[in-house]
């Protein structure tokens, strides 16, 4: 079992930057890719980015150019640095924990509560 506790969600203003971060912590060398979701209200869950242990990512076409996940040596912790945010990158952002890389959020089993992200006109 993963636990994974995020942070640094909040309100900005359009152009304005955030940086979510999760900690893992638990059974964590069950997992290789670690990454970020997001689900507005009446809306799917979406990848945003995730990244594995040696570095490989995968980012939604939104985010690029604008977003960049990183992940600590000791792959514990994951970083959003989210930059010209936009009000519809509002959402409910979870970071999840998985086995391998992937876009589709079922190959993740191990999941945060969230952190809400919203982002003023």
């Amino acid at each position: 079992q993963v636990q994974l506790v995020e942070s640094g969600g909040g309100l900005v203003q359009a152009g304005g930057s955030l940086r979510l971060s999760c900690a893992a912590s638990g059974r964590i060398f069950n997992f290789n890719a670690m990454g970020w979701y997001r689900q507005a209200p009446g809306k799917m869950r979406e990848l945003v980015a995730t990244i594995t242990s040696r570095g490989s990512t995968m980012y939604a076409d939104s985010a690029k150019g604008r977003f960049t996940i990183s992940r600590d040596s000791a792959n514990i912790t994951v970083h959003l640095q989210m930059n010209s945010l936009k009000p519809e990158d509002r959402a409910v952002y979870y970071c999840a924990a998985g086995r391998r890389l992937a876009r589709d959020y079922r190959v993740y089993n191990s999941w945060g509560q969230g952190t809400q992200v919203t982002v003023s006109s």
